[in-house]
């Protein structure tokens, strides 16, 4: 009983801080969320839950945020992203975990630098992106990047509700994979229920400082995000 709260309650509040930090940016729930997982479980339970977790916020935010939505590019970003995955799931299985990691990680520095520098992305990379984004996210579970990169420019409410709708298109593939493939369990469901029961504050809190945030601040505040994460992942590859 105690290793049940003890689960339940570190999700929670692990998802607090993720829900907020995807409110906030956009994206990286599952990026913040795994770290905390971590302390109670093993890596691929923790995946598999903050998946899960990850496609209640995003299906959800997607319904409410509905109005914002870019349909058309948001439906190419996740078809494209489905055809990704099959490629991310060679790479996780030939490739050597410290090398692919390092990899990724290298990989998004170089997208925050193309951020940075701003390059003008029209629709002609929006599939490039969504192969890239799928392949990710069934290698290490960071789909966000790709998708970030090419929809940053847009309003906030759009860049924000667009982000949510493909992340949940593409989650929905992956947990149903993560059924099929008999990586759902009893530890993963307590750690999907009490993550669950935390976003509701963690988003709250977050879609507060949203709405404070101008266009002109949210880039270098997703590109900050970006370059702590990618060095996280780079120290992460080298331990």
């Amino acid at each position: 009983m105690t290793e049940i709260f003890t689960l339940a309650g570190v999700a929670l509040l692990v998802f607090v801080v993720a829900a907020l930090v995807q409110a906030v940016t956009g994206f990286g729930s599952v990026l913040a969320a795994v770290p905390g997982l971590l302390l109670v479980t093993d890596p691929a339970r923790a995946v598999v839950a903050a998946t899960a977790v990850s496609l209640v916020l995003t299906a959800g935010i997607a319904l409410r945020e509905r109005a914002y939505v870019d349909r058309r590019d948001s439906l190419l970003l996740t078809l494209t992203g489905i055809i990704g995955m099959p490629i991310g799931l060679v790479l996780l299985t030939m490739a050597d975990e410290r090398v692919l990691t390092a990899g990724i990680a290298v990989v998004m520095l170089v997208l925050v630098l193309l951020m940075a520098i701003g390059p003008k992305i029209g629709r002609r990379g929006l599939p490039v992106a969504g192969i890239v984004s799928g392949a990710l996210l069934t290698s290490t579970g960071m789909n966000g990047p790709p998708l970030v990169m090419v929809l940053i420019d847009r309003d906030p409410r759009c860049y924000r509700a667009t982000l949510q709708t493909v992340f949940a298109g593409q989650d929905l593939v992956a947990v149903a994979a993560f059924l099929v493939l008999g990586h759902v369990d009893v530890e993963v469901l307590l750690l999907t229920l009490g993550g669950v029961a935390g976003l509701p504050v963690g988003w709250r809190l977050g879609d507060a400082l949203f709405h404070r945030v101008s266009p002109a601040r949210l880039r270098p505040l997703v590109i900050g995000t970006l370059v702590v994460s990618a060095v996280a992942v780079l120290v992460g590859a080298a331990i």
